[in-house]
């Protein structure tokens, strides 16, 4: 297989914005899981010998094919791979997904090794993949069958993403294994087959490589898998496959998918058209922005989920994405910038979720994958898209140009025709969206406005979306630069940021932001757990466990408190943040030694040195002023020659009241929003007001008489080559 060179000004160049050019015979655009699906599991029927899945996320328990009226049809997930390759002699089916982090245990399917593994054929081959940096993911969604036909895109074969395109209000067919009523869900895939798909083959083998070490070889069927009931939306092309991968071991950053986006961005002259679920990345906002600055710059029209799904993630990735949009609509002087949300007659607005991925620029090229607009699709996590240039050829720009009409057409409620038709009358993309906008499904702006004390508390990118892996010295610098004592100037704000954006750490070290379970769900989930008499123990068991995969004791705390209540929700995380602590200072004092302390870092080396030095001192400084994960401080302090006594006792004073004023804050923040009003607030912000000035008064006293202590008492352990 051999790269095509590219006509001079091509956006498509190989090894710089893609991997690979491929040839495609066919190229389907699929549009919403219905479709998908559908051809997914028709093809996976005609799959000779081989199939490669790879997923961020993978639910065995999924039916790909819906009844009319919400009923089963046809076999699930593993079921379908299991009966195909006990039926067929000679099929492999190899499954990888990420290996996802403990925070997502409660939306995901539990233990999924066992659900693909157990009574399955020895043939179906089922992995996690853990090979990723530290806050990194696998997001790749592809399937490959037989290296003749492959499908690539936004959608994981999982829970909560079926839809059809009219994403109608109570669709019966709209569930999943527990997961009901989630809201309308649109997302695009791309379909190729030929050498295009032979390479993504090429692209899923090299993954599973990395995450088992098993080399596979290609298998390739001699039928055509190609779906019958799919026609193509591009015959004879060129297929561009850009990556992100991080940088890890031996694999060297690659950062094709940021490049082609930029290259697009520069290259389009009328018009770009943008479908994505998040709008926060530094490098793609600026590119815009140059180009709606210019005087004869492209229309730029962004189609985007109208809230983003929970609290949570608005209170993060909204935030974020109001200030690009603030800086893209103060760069607009020639009104040239659309940026939009589908409204569905009988949908609240915040229940439809744009999760696809595409790009459409001019009639020139069309990009569909998996990477979404934000920091950490260029550099942290590994993506996958497609994309194909027209260069001059008309059917390949007509082809392009319909599939933005297309898309257009369903959030507008209008054809296809309708939209091109406006587009050439008008000669402008944003004066056809504006004419043909305002019907009972149509497009909307998206506010993008954020309350300024949210604002003011809510980091930049740089802690929320990285763009490239961290490690933990420069975690800790991000987070909390220094231990000493708190600047002034910020007010009661950092109390509320340390409720909302520490208890997000978790969120942003391990998971891509964009897939997160609503509130509602997890509190299904644990209501059995509430009045269970074994809840609390349960919950303090699990507290041990979580906060040793660094999830922050503070948003443990929080959730203990919002199931159980301020005292009993209270106590059963501090018994679990001192088991924690009692259970990472037994494995650093087991197991310290060169893993251990390339783990920590030089900074938490020295940590190591300053506890040993200061001891109880030292750990309540700690703990109220929190200089690294709490897992990472309790291995620290079991590699110095500190007392246990000590490390617990300090723990537990410091501990105490810190924990009890999340605990409290949870609980006002509760009633404050069941029971809305004036005294309920009032009494939320005087606590929050009086558990900062405590917070803070404490952690000055606290850290003044450590760094008293430390400057009258050196000795040997100054220097860490000592220890």
């Amino acid at each position: 297989m051999e790269d095509v060179a590219q006509p001079p000004g091509a956006v498509l160049v190989p090894g710089d914005t893609c991997w690979r050019l491929a040839r495609a015979e066919r190229v389907a655009v699929l549009v919403d899981a219905e479709c998908y699906y559908g051809a997914l599991a028709d093809a996976l029927e005609r799959a000779e010998r081989s199939i490669l899945l790879l997923g961020w996320d993978l639910h065995g328990g999924i039916r790909l094919r819906r009844g009319a009226d919400g009923g089963e049809d046809g076999p699930t997930l593993v079921q379908l791979l299991d009966g195909l390759v006990r039926r067929r002699r000679g099929l492999h089916a190899h499954v990888l997904e990420w290996d996802f982090a403990l925070l997502y245990a409660l939306e995901r399917q539990l233990l999924p090794s066992v659900r693909f593994g157990l009574a399955t054929h020895r043939r179906l081959h089922f992995r996690l993949d853990a090979e990723h940096p530290l806050g990194g993911s696998h997001h790749q969604k592809l399937v490959v069958i037989d290296d003749r036909i492959a499908f690539c895109g936004g959608l994981d074969l999982s829970v909560c993403r079926w839809d059809t395109r009219e994403h109608r209000a109570g669709d019966p067919r709209r569930c999943d294994p527990g997961a009901r009523d989630y809201p309308a869900f649109h997302d695009v895939q791309m379909l190729v087959d030929g050498d295009a798909a032979a390479a993504l083959g090429d692209l899923a083998r090299q993954r599973w490589r990395r995450a088992t070490g098993q080399r596979l070889h290609a298998r390739r069927g001699a039928g055509d898998p190609w779906p019958p009931g799919i026609a193509p939306t591009l015959a004879g092309v060129q297929v561009g496959i850009a990556r992100t991968w991080p940088a890890a071991r031996k694999q060297a950053e690659v950062r094709e998918v940021e490049r082609l986006y930029l290259a697009a961005i520069r290259a389009a002259r009328r018009a770009i058209y943008i479908e994505n679920q998040y709008l926060t990345s530094n490098a793609v906002g600026e590119a815009l922005a140059e180009r709606l600055a210019e005087d004869d710059g492209p229309d730029i029209v962004i189609v985007s989920t109208g809230t983003c799904e929970g609290w949570l993630e608005e209170s993060t990735m909204g935030v974020l994405r109001a200030r690009l949009v603030g800086r893209l609509r103060a760069a607009d002087r020639h009104r040239r910038l659309r940026v939009l949300h589908p409204v569905v007659p009988g949908l609240d607005p915040d229940c439809f979720t744009v999760h696809a991925k595409v790009m459409v620029v001019d009639d020139r090229l069309l990009r569909v994958g998996s990477a979404n607009l934000s920091n950490r699709s260029m550099g942290l996590d590994t993506e996958c898209d497609l994309a194909i240039e027209a260069h001059g050829d008309e059917a390949a720009a007509r082809a392009i140009a319909g599939v933005r009409d297309d898309l257009l057409a369903e959030h507008l409620g209008v054809s296809a025709e309708r939209v091109a038709e406006e587009i050439r009358a008008r000669g402008s993309l944003c004066a056809a969206v504006d004419a043909l906008a305002g019907g009972p499904r149509t497009l909307a702006p998206i506010e993008a406005k954020v309350d300024p004390l949210l604002d003011e508390m809510v980091p930049d990118a740089a802690v929320l979306d990285p763009e490239k892996p961290v490690g933990p010295d420069e975690l800790m610098r991000r987070l909390l630069p220094e231990l000493g004592p708190a600047e002034g100037g910020r007010g009661p704000g950092l109390l509320a940021l340390a409720l909302i954006v520490v208890a997000l750490g978790a969120i942003w070290r391990f998971t891509p932001l964009s897939e997160w379970t609503t509130p509602e769900r997890l509190a299904a989930l644990a209501a059995p757990l509430r009045v269970h008499p074994a809840g609390p123990p349960l919950v303090a068991v699990a507290i041990v466990a979580a906060s040793l995969a660094m999830i922050p004791i503070t948003a443990l705390t929080v959730g203990s408190a919002l199931l159980f209540g301020p005292g009993l929700g209270f106590a059963a995380a501090y018994a679990g943040a001192l088991g924690s602590a009692a259970l990472g200072f037994a494995i650093g004092r087991t197991l310290w030694g060169d893993r251990v302390q390339r783990l920590v870092g030089r900074r938490l080396r020295r940590l190591r040195v300053q506890l040993a030095r200061q001891g109880l001192l030292a750990v309540a400084a700690l703990r109220i002023v929190p200089v690294a994960p709490f897992a990472i401080v309790n291995l620290a302090a079991g590699a110095s020659p500190m007392r246990f006594r000590d490390y617990l006792f300090g723990s537990a004073l410091a501990l105490a009241p810190l924990l009890g004023v999340f605990a409290l804050a949870a609980e006002g923040a509760r009633r404050a929003l069941l029971e809305p009003g004036y005294w309920t607030f009032a009494a939320l912000t005087a606590l929050l007001v009086a558990g900062w000035a405590a917070l803070a008064w404490a952690r000055r006293r606290v850290a003044a008489t450590a760094s008293d202590a430390g400057r009258a008492a050196p000795g040997p352990l100054d220097h860490p080559q000592g220890a």
